[in-house]
C-alpha cells in the first residue's frame, strides 16, 4: 500500500485501539510507542506515515534498513532494527538504529560495546527472548535472558533496556506476553538493572501485549497493507 491518505486512515485506526488498549488496561497511551514495520514495504510508505505523524519506523533487515535510512532520515524519524543482527552488519546497523531489539549472545553485546568505544557513543538494545524455542527465530532461552542481562551489565557504551520477544502463534498470545513481563520483572529483581522496556505485540495481538504491559508495539500490515 502507497496511497497516502489510505495509510493516514489505517495509522489512525491503529492509534486509536493502541489507546483504548492502554485505557483499558489502566495504562496512559503515551506510555506505548508504536513502531511502523515497514519490511519489504516501498519508501514512499514510510514517507506517506512520516507525513501522517509516524516516528519510529521497524525494519528486520540490515540492508533494507541501511539503504531507506539513507534515503530518508527526516529529523524526528527513528529507526529501530528488529531482526537477526550478524556481526558483520553490526557497525553500520548501530549506526543508524535508535535502537536494537535483537541481541541474543554476548559475543553480539561485546560487537556493539566495542562499536560503542570506537565511535564515542551509546547503542542501545533489548535482549531478544525465543519463547518457543523456534529454530527459526532468533533470541536467548528464557532461562538464559537474565545472564545475559548482567553480563551485558559490564560492556562500556551498551546500554541494554529490556526483552523483546516474538512469541509462537497460537491462539494464548496474552499468555505468553505475561510470561515475558514476568521474565524481564525477574532479571530486574535477579540483575538490580533497570529493564523499563518491553517490545511484544504485533497487528493480530498488539492490545493483548498492552495489556501485559509492552511499551514498544510493532505493527506492520495493520498500518502498511500486505507486503509485495
Amino acid at each position: 500500500m502507497t496511497d497516502s491518505s489510505e495509510i493516514a486512515e489505517c495509522l489512525a485506526r491503529v492509534r486509536a485501539a493502541v489507546a483504548t488498549a492502554a485505557r483499558d488496561a489502566g495504562r496512559d497511551p503515551a506510555e506505548i510507542t508504536l513502531i511502523g514495520v515497514s519490511k519489504r514495504q516501498p519508501l514512499a510508505a514510510i514517507e506517506a506515515a512520516f507525513e501522517a505523524g509516524l516516528r519510529d519506523i521497524g525494519e528486520n533487515h540490515a540492508d533494507e534498513l541501511l539503504e531507506k535510512a539513507a534515503a530518508f532520515a527526516p529529523d524526528g524519524l527513528r529507526y529501530h532494527f528488529i531482526g537477526r543482527l550478524s556481526s558483520r552488519r553490526a557497525r553500520k546497523v548501530a549506526r543508524q538504529a535508535m535502537l536494537i531489539h535483537t541481541l541474543d549472545s554476548l559475543r553480539l553485546a561485546r560487537k556493539l560495546s566495542l562499536i560503542a568505544q570506537e565511535e564515542g557513543r551509546e547503542v542501545r538494545a533489548l535482549v531478544q527472548v525465543n519463547q518457543g524455542g523456534e529454530a527459526t527465530k532468533g533470541g536467548v532461552a528464557p532461562a538464559a535472558a537474565a545472564a545475559l542481562v548482567h553480563d551485558t551489565a559490564a560492556l562500556p557504551g551498551l546500554c541494554v533496556i529490556g526483552l523483546m520477544s516474538i512469541p509462537p502463534f497460537d491462539d494464548r498470545p496474552r499468555d505468553w506476553f505475561r510470561y515475558l513481563r514476568e521474565l524481564r520483572d525477574a532479571a530486574a529483581a535477579e540483575t538490580g538493572i533497570a529493564l523499563p522496556e518491553l517490545s511484544m505485540g504485533m497487528s493480530h495481538d498488539f492490545a493483548e501485549a498492552i495489556a501485559e504491559g509492552a511499551t514498544l508495539v510493532r505493527v506492520g500490515t495493520a498500518i502498511f497493507g500486505a507486503r509485495d
